[in-house]
């Protein structure tokens, strides 16, 4: 019997992000100089002693698939653990894709029943955080909950834009409101779950029977488990924590990597990031002449000046050229005497010589890629 089984949903299409995930699926996506966006939540797990790990994928799988392999750099392709890919299930019948968060959990029942264990995380793999499981267990434990869910406090003005929890004084959650108007509160959710699995399997089996649930934790399981009267409760999370949903979340989360202030941090020994793209995390450099305040990975040949940017690995930077407020993928080659600013430049793109793309800061950052650089420059 394990005590706790992780499940990690990462099957998002993610839309809002444009080009960058017209083949790939948003936990894909390049992040942070070496990382993939789920490298976090993989690393949140092995921090956090979650060894046996199911992953949900949908959206083009392929290149995902690939970065995660066995889990080895996370320590998770231990022997009766480790991680485990989970397609959607397709039966003889011809089977359906997920449906919704709750029914990804429901098709793999089977799963998480062959480790029997007493717990079950739920987490989603397109978030930028660095958390403990191990603390949110331990408080789902003490409370004796049939559910905890992670909340962050969010500034007031943005908590209708988010699913928010009303609790008493003991964090015991009495209401969920998606998307108020009139927040009673700016707690919101996090979408991460520590369920006692016994208590889910019932209301996961009773889900899939209901013809109109839309069979989603937010939607339909936690206002399901509120009108039993069952013990929810909110854990407040202090830490950095981002959606990167949408183009402007994901430039300003690579900025924030640049910032000292944030407890965010990649270069954290008693928290290490894992990845299998690289052996050594991105190199941090202040003010070394050509490059200032950026990350900057292996690989790079830089002639150029570097500016408050993530450069990712194999990136080149010709003479003359000036990169500011900018993130580079893997393999990005700029021109003689180009200027970039404020752009996302799509893996193995080649800018020409004297390009110059500056976008303002009222603007949402642009996204070049080869395929749309000449509508771009013309």
């Amino acid at each position: 019997m394990k005590e706790c089984v992780g499940m990690l949903l990462a099957g998002g299409e993610g839309k809002r992000l444009r080009e960058l995930t017209t083949n790939l699926a948003k936990p894909a996506v390049h992040f942070g100089g070496k990382y993939r966006i789920i490298d976090f939540t993989l690393s949140n797990c092995t921090n956090s002693g979650i060894h046996t790990l199911g992953v949900m994928t949908q959206y083009s799988p392929l290149e995902l698939n690939k970065h995660i392999g066995n889990g080895k750099p996370w320590d998770l392709d231990r022997p009766n653990e480790g991680v485990t890919i989970l397609s959607p299930y397709t039966a003889k019948d011809g089977g359906n894709w997920y449906s919704g968060t709750a029914d990804a959990i429901y098709q793999n029942i089977h799963f998480i029943d062959q480790h029997n264990p007493e717990y079950v995380l739920v987490i989603s793999g397109d978030h930028i955080y660095q958390m403990d499981y191990k603390k949110l267990l331990e408080d789902h434990k003490q409370t004796g909950a049939d559910a905890t869910i992670s909340v962050i406090p969010v500034a007031w003005e943005e908590a209708s834009r988010f699913g928010i929890l009303n609790t008493t004084d003991d964090m015991r959650i009495y209401e969920f409101d998606e998307k108020p108007a009139y927040p009673k509160n700016n707690l919101a959710s996090m979408g991460i779950y520590m369920f006692t699995w016994s208590t889910l399997k019932s209301y996961l089996l009773e889900d899939a029977e209901l013809e109109f649930s839309s069979h989603d934790f937010g939607k339909d399981i936690i206002p399901a488990m509120l009108g039993d009267n069952r013990r929810l409760y909110a854990y407040r999370f202090e830490g950095y924590w981002k959606d990167v949903g949408t183009v402007q979340s994901y430039w300003e989360a690579n900025m924030d990597l640049l910032d000292e202030d944030w407890s965010l941090s990649l270069n954290n020994k008693n928290w290490r990031m894992y990845s299998n793209d690289s052996t050594f995390p991105p190199q941090y450099i202040a003010e070394t002449g050509v490059v200032k305040h950026s990350l900057v990975n292996s690989g790079c040949w830089i002639s150029g000046t570097v500016q408050s940017s993530v450069l990712f690995k194999n990136v080149i930077i010709q003479q003359g050229s000036m990169i500011n407020q900018s993130i580079l993928h893997p393999g990005v080659k700029v021109g003689k005497n180009s200027t970039l600013e404020r752009v996302i430049v799509m893996e193995n793109t080649e800018i020409p010589e004297g390009t110059t793309i500056r976008i303002g800061l009222d603007q949402e950052p642009l996204i070049i890629d080869q395929d749309n650089l000449t509508r771009i420059l013309s």
